[in-house]
C-alpha cells in the first residue's frame, strides 16, 4: 500500500477537481499511456495505474471513502473480486464492515437506535461490479456478449436454508431467535450492559443441528455464472449498466443484489470523442486550401465526401451532420467535427520553387526564399487580407 501514488497526483488534479475535471484528465492520460499508442516500456503500468485512479475518483462513493481512508478505503467494502475477472463487491453490505454510530454507541449503552432490522428478516444480496473493455467502436455501436464471473449463489441442495434435506432450522437457544445477546462489560464508565452478536447462531436467530452437507450450513455455493449483456450504442468511459438480480443471493429468502456493467473504452487513435460528437483533424495542401476540392474523410461509419471551399484557412471546421455517435438517451447521432490544416511542403522541386515564385510575383508579395520559408510567407499575406 505504500507504493502507491495518490490518486490526486496520479491525475494531475487538485482534490477538489470536478467530475469533469476528473474525466478530462482521465481522457487525456488514458490515450497518452494507452499500449497500443505508447510504446514506452512503462506505458501499460502507467496506464494502468491511471485507470485504477480514475476508478476510485469517477465514483462518489469511492472517492469519499478515498479522501477519508486513503488507498485503506479502497480495501474496505470497495475491493476486487477474483484476479482477472474484473469485478468486485461493493454494494448490498456495509462498507467497512459496519453499522455506523448507532453500532458502536449499542456496543456501550446496549440495544441502541431501535430501527435495527430483525436477524430472521430478507436481505438482499450483495451488489457486484464487472469491468467491460470495450473497442472505440464497439462503444460506439453497441454490441451483444456474455460475460462469465463468480458469484455466491443459493445452495442447490438446502435451497438456501443451510438445512440437511429434510430438516430444518430451529429458534436458536442462547439468544431465542433474537440474534444478540446481552453481556455485561467493565468501560471507562463503569460495568455497563452491552449487547453482542449471538455467538451460537451469528446473529441469524436460527441454529441449524443437521447441516446441509453442500453448503455446510451457509445456504450459498460459489458458482460460476454467465449472462448476457446487451451494450447500448453509445455508451462512454466510465458509464454503468445495471443488470437487476444478477449479484449474489439473498439471506433469509431474500432477493438476489444485482451487477453493475462498468465500461472501459479504449481511446481512438484517430478520432477523438466528446459525448455523441466526434472530432478529427484532416491534412490539406496549400492547393487545395486555395482552389478548392471534394476530399475523402474517414468517419465512424465510413468515409464520406466533403467539400472543401475556395480560399480555406488553415484549421477551419466543418460539421459532418449525423456522423457522429448514436444518442444514449435521444434520437439520431452526434455530429462528426472535422478540422483542415493546411501542411506547408518542406521539400519543393524546381518547378514547384518557380510556381511559386510566380504566384508570389502575380500576389505582390516581396519574398526573400533565403531569409525565411516562401510558403509561410505567401500564407501570412493571404491571412493579412
Amino acid at each position: 500500500m505504500a507504493d502507491k501514488r495518490d490518486y490526486y497526483e496520479v491525475l494531475g488534479i487538485s482534490r477538489d477537481a470536478s467530475d469533469a475535471d476528473i474525466k478530462k484528465a482521465y481522457r487525456s492520460l488514458s490515450k497518452k499511456y494507452h499500449p497500443d499508442i505508447n510504446k514506452a516500456p512503462d506505458a501499460e503500468a502507467k496506464f494502468k495505474e491511471v485507470t485504477e485512479a480514475y476508478e476510485a475518483l469517477s465514483d462518489p462513493q469511492k472517492r469519499a471513502a478515498y479522501d477519508q481512508y486513503g488507498h485503506a478505503g479502497m480495501d474496505q467494502g470497495f475491493g476486487g473480486g477474483g484476479a482477472g475477472q474484473g469485478f468486485g463487491g461493493f454494494g448490498g453490505e456495509q462498507g467497512f464492515g459496519g453499522g455506523g454510530f448507532e453500532d458502536i454507541f449499542s456496543q456501550f449503552f446496549g440495544g441502541g437506535g431501535g430501527g435495527r432490522q430483525q436477524p430472521n428478516a430478507p436481505r438482499q444480496g450483495s451488489d457486484l461490479q464487472y469491468r467491460m473493455d470495450l473497442k472505440f467502436k464497439e462503444a460506439i455501436f453497441g454490441k451483444e456478449t456474455k460475460v462469465s464471473y463468480n458469484r455466491e449463489a443459493e445452495c442447490h441442495t438446502c435451497h438456501g436454508s443451510g438445512a440437511k434435506p429434510g430438516t430444518s432450522a430451529e429458534t436458536c437457544h442462547k439468544c431465542h431467535g433474537a440474534g444478540q445477546i446481552q453481556v455485561e462489560r467493565q468501560t471507562p464508565l463503569g460495568r455497563m450492559m452491552s449487547r453482542e452478536t449471538c455467538d451460537v447462531c451469528g446473529g441469524t436467530g436460527k441454529e441449524i443441528k443437521e447441516k446441509c452437507t453442500t453448503c455446510r450450513g451457509t445456504g450459498r455455493e460459489d458458482e460460476r455464472h454467465t449472462v448476457k449483456v446487451t451494450v447500448p450504442a453509445g455508451v462512454e468511459d466510465g458509464q454503468q449498466m445495471r443488470l437487476q438480480g444478477q449479484g449474489e443471493a439473498g439471506t433469509n429468502g431474500g432477493p438476489y443484489g444485482d451487477l453493475f456493467i462498468v465500461f472501459r473504452v479504449e481511446p481512438s487513435k484517430e478520432f477523438e470523442r466528446d459525448g455523441a460528437q466526434i472530432y478529427v483533424e484532416v491534412p490539406i495542401t496549400f492547393a487545395q486550401a486555395a482552389l478548392g476540392d471534394e476530399i475523402e474523410v474517414n468517419t465512424v461509419h465510413g468515409p464520406v465526401k466533403l467539400k472543401i471551399p475556395s480560399g480555406t484557412q488553415t484549421h477551419t471546421s466543418f460539421r459532418l451532420r449525423g456522423k457522429g455517435v448514436p444518442k444514449l438517451h435521444g434520437n439520431g447521432n452526434g455530429d462528426q467535427n472535422v478540422t483542415v490544416k493546411v501542411v506547408t511542403p518542406d521539400n519543393l522541386n524546381a518547378k514547384q520553387r518557380d510556381a511559386l515564385k510566380a504566384f508570389a510575383v502575380a500576389s505582390g508579395d516581396s519574398v526573400n526564399p533565403q531569409d525565411s520559408n516562401l510558403f509561410d510567407k505567401i500564407l501570412n499575406k493571404k491571412h493579412k487580407k
